[in-house]
């Protein structure tokens, strides 16, 4: 540990820290923001309507794979990708059934994280957290940086699911990291789950299909401070740290139980959710309501759960209940694959992969309108967002539908860049950051390339 601390002593006195005098919400600091739903305040900065060239202020190219989203801290973004020394597989889009594939490739891959420059999109640094050949296989559609990084303004941590969990400090300055050992995943898939960070610990699931577990390393130091077994096999959600009136719980997803922890890792709650065998979608909140759903698009398993604060002990629902003490309200067969759900203007959005929206009512579960298509056979695996009295779906081709707040489908516009996009962008400081198969875009209102 003696080389780990005197990495930090030695960044802390000759580094410059990275400060910022921004309001929370201009930070970007995980998966789908601060809040983990996807929705910022109105910016009229943000943009409606863009193309490659149309009101785009930089493009940057990234070396190498990555569906992580980008996070922002600042004046700087963070990105991930891993890139190999041998032409590969390249990730495609689409809907699989089945394995993944039988072998991870034989070549050897560098894992690297890069920060660039909000303004101008210049990279700043980049860092190679490891370099090897892969230990396990991953979905045809995934990478090997799959999981979005989380960041407290004084370091950003990195899980790359199979390797481990490594910390930087904001220039790029190696802190500490923590190797995992690389477990089987359902179907060859690989991990995807993203960490989070609250009060110096981060917060890692490793749901997999050998000896599955939740940890909090100390933000610091990298040490375990607690590490909880769970009784589960693959999963894909990133937890989410509930804070309401009652305390903050740590609210993870799984395929036999849904579970509320503390944050010393004591379960508090937990539930059957006859959950999807696939269970990828991560809860967040909306006014008093936690939202928890799953649903593998060939499994007649596709539920939804809105949770009351407060839970504690089996809150299981009986066979004949949609509703009891802790559940407000539930759906059985209303859950998405991949894609998390959106919370808008009262409104729960269901955005299907296979090109369907769904609506109902945030906090009764009323239906508001069903299943309806997007034109042009359109899928998805990117999580919807909002500003602007707008929602926003990027599909696969990379094509943004948009589409007014409201009790009615309508698609008033898209925006195409015509490139493979499965990663959920990132919204800082009144600007929309766009990742594609090659590039991030920085799109702003009334900026030009």
């Amino acid at each position: 540990m003696r080389n780990v601390f005197s990495t930090i002593v030695l960044s802390f006195l000759l580094v410059p820290l990275v400060t910022s005098p921004l309001g929370a919400q201009d930070h970007w600091t995980r998966f789908r923001g601060k809040n983990g739903n996807g929705v910022v305040p109105d910016d009229p900065r943000l943009p409606v309507r863009w193309n490659a060239k149309e009101n785009v202020q930089w493009k940057t190219k990234i070396l190498g794979w990555g569906w992580g989203s980008p996070v922002v801290w600042g004046d700087r973004v963070f990105v991930t990708a891993v890139h190999s020394d041998l032409d590969y597989e390249k990730p495609k889009g689409g809907l699989y059934l089945g394995q993944g594939r039988p072998a991870p490739p034989d070549a050897v891959h560098h894992w690297m994280i890069y920060c660039l420059n909000l303004e101008d999109g210049t990279i700043i640094w980049k860092h190679e957290a490891h370099q090897g050949k892969p230990k396990v296989p991953r979905h045809p559609k995934s990478t090997y940086a799959a999981e979005t990084p989380t960041i407290d303004g004084d370091r950003i941590y990195v899980l790359f699911g199979d390797l481990g969990l490594y910390c930087l400090d904001l220039d790029g300055q190696p802190l500490w990291k923590h190797s995992l050992i690389p477990r089987k995943t359902a179907a060859g898939y690989g991990a995807a789950a993203s960490p989070v960070v609250h009060e110096n610990q981060v917060i890692m699931v490793y749901d997999n299909e050998e000896e599955s577990f939740i940890a909090a390393h100390d933000a610091v130091t990298g040490e375990i401070r607690w590490k909880i077994p769970r009784n589960e096999k693959s999963t894909w959600a990133t937890p989410f740290v509930w804070k309401h009136t009652g305390g903050v719980e740590i609210v993870v997803c799984g395929r036999k139980e849904n579970r509320g922890y503390s944050t010393s890792g004591e379960l508090l709650w937990h539930f059957d959710g006859k959950m999807s065998v696939l269970t990828i979608p991560s809860p967040f909140i909306f006014k008093d309501l936690l939202y928890i759903t799953s649903g593998y698009f060939q499994d007649n398993k596709r539920p939804v759960y809105a949770i009351r604060p407060g839970a504690r002990g089996d809150i299981s629902l009986k066979a004949d209940e949609t509703a009891n003490e802790f559940i407000s309200w539930s759906l059985q067969r209303m859950g998405p694959y991949n894609t998390s759900p959106i919370v808008y203007r009262g409104n729960y959005y269901t955005l299907l992969d296979r090109g369907m929206l769904t609506c109902h009512n945030a906090l009764t579960g009323e239906l508001v309108f069903n299943r309806t298509r997007f034109p042009q056979g359109a899928s998805f695996t990117a999580s919807p967002w909002a500003y602007n009295g707008k929602l926003f779906f990027l599909d696969e081709n990379g094509t943004t539908h948009v589409m007014p707040a409201g009790n009615e489908f309508k698609i008033e516009s898209t925006n195409a860049l015509d490139e493979l996009s499965i990663a959920t962008p990132a919204i800082s400081q009144g600007k929309l950051l766009l990742r594609t198969a090659s590039s991030v875009y920085c799109i702003s209102r009334g900026t030009k390339p």
